[in-house]
């Protein structure tokens, strides 16, 4: 899952959590306006070519992933995680030099219901007790959460050298702001799907988007990057994946039975 995206009949936020390896400022560009060389190196990667848009440095694409140029020229391994029907998977790149804590700094910027939602989704992750532990500093976080706007909802990026990606961007003028139980698990579900791009994961519903996205029919495309099924893991659809593309506006999806195994399998 990602930050909220667009917003689809009746009220379902199309939670597309940005893969980033760019900033996520600009106003994205028409479809058209993408060269066939850059849809042939998205595509060859694994990611869908269905809407690329550009942002600053990078190209939005399944909605809420964003490639920089050079990881486009980049050649990825040949491995991603797949759970069931509705996989979970994994980018070319992982997280080293386990075990290890990841700090994370928020932006001043934010309401403090923000705040509240962060605190719970690093919870969620210490939780599992993974050899990857989460804490919220100040300052100069190995994971920087900061605002932005334009017409998408989140983004962040996948890893790279065996760190996370540096950065989280949160649309407060998509995903808005409340007080209330609901809003803060629904915020920290955003979160935790960011963080979990930023550390390697890809979206469960890689293979059939609508499962989540109403309307979306996508099959991202696993190009180059392989296969690998999770031991232990079931032969039906995951339906609550907390990296599901899309998520309905107050939605909370923890982590589920086959997230764990996907979790503990990595990391």
């Amino acid at each position: 899952m990602r930050t909220i995206e667009k917003i689809v009949p009746p009220a379902v936020f199309s939670v597309l959590f940005c893969i980033c390896c760019a900033s996520c400022k600009k106003q994205i560009s028409n479809n058209e306006e993408i060269s066939q060389l850059i849809k042939e190196k998205i595509f060859s990667l694994g990611f869908s070519t269905d809407h690329i848009q550009i942002i600053d440095d990078g190209y939005l694409t399944e909605g809420d992933i964003v490639l920089s140029q050079k990881q486009l020229d980049l050649k990825p391994e040949t491995k991603f995680l797949r759970i069931a029907g509705n996989e979970q998977y994994r980018t070319y790149n992982l997280l080293t030099g386990l075990p290890r804590t990841l700090t994370i700094t928020l932006s001043n910027s934010f309401p403090l219901s923000y705040g509240s939602a962060l605190d719970d989704a690093i919870r969620r992750y210490n939780d599992e007790d993974l050899q990857l532990h989460f804490q919220r500093t100040a300052s100069h976080g190995d994971i920087a959460i900061t605002s932005g706007y334009g017409s998408w909802v989140a983004a962040s990026g996948l890893p790279a050298g065996g760190a996370p990606y540096p950065t989280i961007k949160l649309n407060p003028s998509k995903i808005g702001n409340g007080t209330t139980a609901t809003f803060t698990e629904f915020l920290a579900t955003l979160i935790a799907h960011e963080l979990g791009h930023c550390i390697g994961f890809r979206h469960t519903d890689y293979m059939d988007r609508s499962f989540s996205c109403p309307g979306r029919s996508v099959n991202e495309g696993s190009g180059n990057l392989g296969a690998v099924n999770i031991p232990g893991t079931p032969v039906t659809s995951d339906n609550g994946s907390w990296m599901l593309a899309c998520v309905t506006l107050n939605q909370n999806r923890p982590f589920n039975n086959n997230d764990r195994i996907a979790l503990n399998y990595l990391y």
